[in-house]
């Protein structure tokens, strides 16, 4: 598939041709084909807009980006293919960190957000809610995909495609390389670009909030998926998954999404298992 546009040195694609438009932005260790089975659906209804994380793309040059350098990426991406209407953001992983961010700076720029499994996952209220075993598995997985990348080459590679192995990623071992992990490098090294000045993230848009609870730890207090499904517009729901719910069950995801997206006002957290009560 060839790029729409290239937006500072990112391939970017478009399908569909809906008056609203949708901006895709995935995670660790994805591209832009993580939402192959989004795009595929919403296409019909939806301008589906996708791109490769700036520095992820195994076919660009190798390098960092700090926060305010990503957020500059997006926000040239965002006004290049907005058609000057808000748009939709749909996001999991980092991308709910670079997405969440982004509407705080911009929120005139966005009519709604669906966040995938990250939450308020830096705040002290996620810290506290983890054990002591939680924790030592985040830092762990983390401070060696920073390693990774300080490390870069062959040997940082294979690092990251064990790291990913071990965490159950489904992205193709051909896509994934060290340079995806200079998030971590960052995070965890208090590097240039430090992710210390984010703004805590709070949605003044309806936001539909999906996770997974497949997994040994969560991206989110309790009190934040409380917290969001008592606000007016939004929706939390719990799928029978693991981090990747839009890949894992597709369909499932593709439906809570579309309905959501046709009625954005309803406040409803439940569970796979409530819903097919």
């Amino acid at each position: 598939m060839q790029p729409a546009m290239v937006v500072d040195n990112v391939d970017v694609f478009i399908e569909g041709e809906g008056t609203e438009t949708i901006v895709m932005i995935h995670g660790w260790p994805d591209t832009y084909r993580v939402w192959d089975a989004q795009v595929a659906e919403l296409k019909q209804r939806y301008r589906c807009v996708r791109f490769t994380l700036p520095g992820f793309d195994r076919s660009k040059p190798r390098r960092s980006y700090s926060l305010n350098a990503m957020l500059r990426v997006l926000l040239h991406i965002v006004n290049s293919v907005s058609r000057k209407e808000k748009v939709i953001l749909m996001l999991h992983d980092w991308g709910c960190v670079f997405g969440y961010e982004f509407y705080m700076r911009n929120k005139a720029l966005v009519s709604a957000i669906i966040g995938v499994d990250i939450g308020d996952a830096q705040s002290k209220a996620t810290n506290r809610s983890r054990s002591i075993g939680q924790k030592l598995m985040v830092s762990g997985y983390q401070s060696t995909l920073a390693l990774a990348w300080a490390m870069g080459g062959p040997l940082g590679d294979v690092m990251t495609r064990t790291m990913a192995k071990v965490l159950g990623a489904p992205s193709e071992g051909a896509y994934i390389s060290s340079g995806m992990n200079y998030p971590y490098y960052i995070l965890t090294a208090g590097a240039a670009g430090s992710y210390n000045s984010l703004v805590p993230f709070v949605p003044r848009v309806p936001m539909l909030y999906i996770y997974g609870i497949r997994k040994p730890f969560m991206f989110h207090s309790p009190q934040w998926t409380e917290t969001m499904a008592a606000r007016d517009g939004c929706k939390v729901v719990a799928m029978e998954t693991d981090h990747w719910p839009m890949l894992r069950q597709p369909e499932r995801f593709n439906d809570i999404v579309i309905q959501w997206l046709d009625k954005p006002a309803v406040n409803d957290e439940n569970t796979d298992e409530e819903d097919a009560a």
